[in-house]
């Protein structure tokens, strides 16, 4: 597919995913969407990606729903728009590979969203935040929200419409970490390379394990997770790596 909006970048194992329509402060319009869900689809079958960063740059994260495409709606005939929202949203939520939101600038209303469909979520200092569905009379996305910062707070997100700044979504949990202004991007790469380095079938399991578990009760989440602990260890590349850790270790003793 050719992509007018989106922006690829693979090195070192890590995908970098950038948002590329500066014009319309990154808002979401159907083509958008439309590469959203091919880019994230087509990443997720790619052997030599093992993480994936979601941006829009140092500026921008996305504005938003495009609300002149909405405008043009009638409420008989949403529903394409509607799956098409949403199979964006499901590709990144379910992408094998763990996904890192960069998040530059505004993340509102369906940027916020998709920010939310992210593993992990990091900001820089000029970042905002907010679910502005309320304000458009539309109803907000609580799920999987409430499961990453709690349901009192989601439910405040979700009914306020309020804007949030980076070190208040980081406060509430939202934003794992607030970087300086400019310094989001490297800092973002260093840590998705970090984690690139680990074994690509063992990220993804552990993405997929981190959703399963929500929803069984604690007996039953112990049991898969001593069931894939038992896939692992012992293994050759199991094996490898203490080998490697044991190495680094007894290298900086004798420093």
């Amino acid at each position: 597919m050719e992509y007018r909006y989106l922006l690829l970048e693979v090195a070192d194992k890590v995908a970098t995913v950038t948002i590329h329509r500066p014009d319309k402060g990154n808002a979401l319009a159907p083509d958008v969407l439309e590469e959203v869900t091919a880019m994230f689809t087509a990443l997720g079958e790619r052997q030599d990606v093992n993480v994936i960063v979601f941006t829009g740059g140092e500026k921008y994260f996305s504005a938003g729903f495009d609300l002149n495409e909405i405008r043009k709606l009638e409420k008989v005939s949403n529903e394409a728009y509607t799956a098409l929202f949403h199979r964006a949203f499901r590709t990144i939520l379910f992408c094998p590979q763990p996904v890192i939101a960069a998040v530059g600038g505004a993340a509102i209303a369906g940027g916020f969203d998709l920010t939310m469909m992210c593993d992990i979520r990091y900001a820089s200092t000029r970042a905002k935040f907010g679910q502005r569905e309320i304000v458009l009379s539309l109803t907000p996305i609580m799920d999987p929200l409430w499961r990453i910062i709690g349901l009192g707070r989601a439910k405040e997100v979700a009914l306020t419409g309020r804007i949030y700044g980076a070190e208040e979504a980081e406060r509430m949990g939202y934003v794992s970490k607030v970087f300086p202004e400019g310094e989001l991007l490297t800092s973002v790469a260093a840590i998705a390379r970090d984690m690139a380095a680990y074994d690509r079938m063992c990220l993804a399991e552990t993405k997929r394990l981190s959703n399963q578990v929500l929803n069984q009760d604690l007996d039953g989440a112990m049991r898969v997770q001593e069931w894939l602990f038992r896939t692992y260890i012992g293994s050759e590349d199991n094996h490898q790596r203490i080998d490697a850790l044991q190495a680094q270790l007894a290298a900086a003793r004798k420093k």
